[in-house]
């Protein structure tokens, strides 16, 4: 089994959980929704002692997405390699253009619009650290809002959608709580109880501790 190692850095006023996930034999790490902080994301990735080789994108919210241009160019200046974007699916390029518009309205006037080199659909796969991870197509908190999982690592990646204790906001124009839930239900649990998942905010669970307790899911 590979030995991956994960860090959380909290970025953004949101508070949001940007992770950095990398194997520890190879030094080959991914950088999951650097929303902004970039200057805090790159001392954690030197501090890991990795290579970066991907950015990867769950949804187009701001502290999601919002410092994943400038990671990539001061990577790729950095690392002398190209970093593709990766994500989420192209349903949310209508949120990751609006950014800019909405940082400055939050107070955040840095944070930038990004164009993923490659938008995912369900089905695919992406590489997290070297290793295989399915695509999962989830909306309700976004419509285009995509996790990563592996049930060979019993590890998955799902950015808004499921908290501990607590769901994704669907109060949004575009949320869909129906959708929410129904991604949560018919995708996420039934991958097995056991499957441990980091969140975008707050710390993370398995998805058996949710099932059994978590107040916003049926019974």
């Amino acid at each position: 089994m590979p030995k991956l190692q994960a860090a959380q850095i909290q970025v953004t006023p949101f508070q949001q959980n940007c992770a950095l996930v990398w194997d520890a034999e190879s030094n080959t790490g991914t950088v999951i929704d650097p929303g902004g902080d970039v200057p805090r994301i790159l001392v954690a990735i030197d501090r890991a002692g990795c290579t970066v080789d991907r950015i990867l994108i769950t949804h187009g919210h701001l502290d999601h997405a919002g410092g994943a241009a400038a990671l990539k160019l001061a990577l790729e200046a950095k690392q002398g390699t190209p970093v593709p974007v990766e994500g989420p699916h192209r349903d949310d390029a209508p949120l990751l253009a609006n950014i800019p518009a909405q940082g400055a309205q939050y107070g955040a006037p840095d944070l930038q619009s990004v164009t993923p080199d490659r938008w995912l659909e369900e089905g695919d796969t992406v590489s997290i650290a070297g290793q295989s991870f399915d695509v999962l197509h989830c909306p309700g908190h976004a419509p285009g809002h995509v996790v990563f999982t592996s049930v060979a690592l019993g590890f998955a990646v799902v950015g808004d959608v499921l908290f501990r204790g607590s769901i994704g906001r669907t109060d949004f124009a575009y949320g869909d709580h129906e959708a929410l839930i129904r991604s949560i239900t018919t995708k996420l649990l039934p991958l097995g109880d056991e499957m441990r998942f980091l969140c975008g905010h707050g710390p993370g669970s398995t998805f058996g501790e949710e099932r059994r307790t978590n107040p916003f899911l049926p019974r």
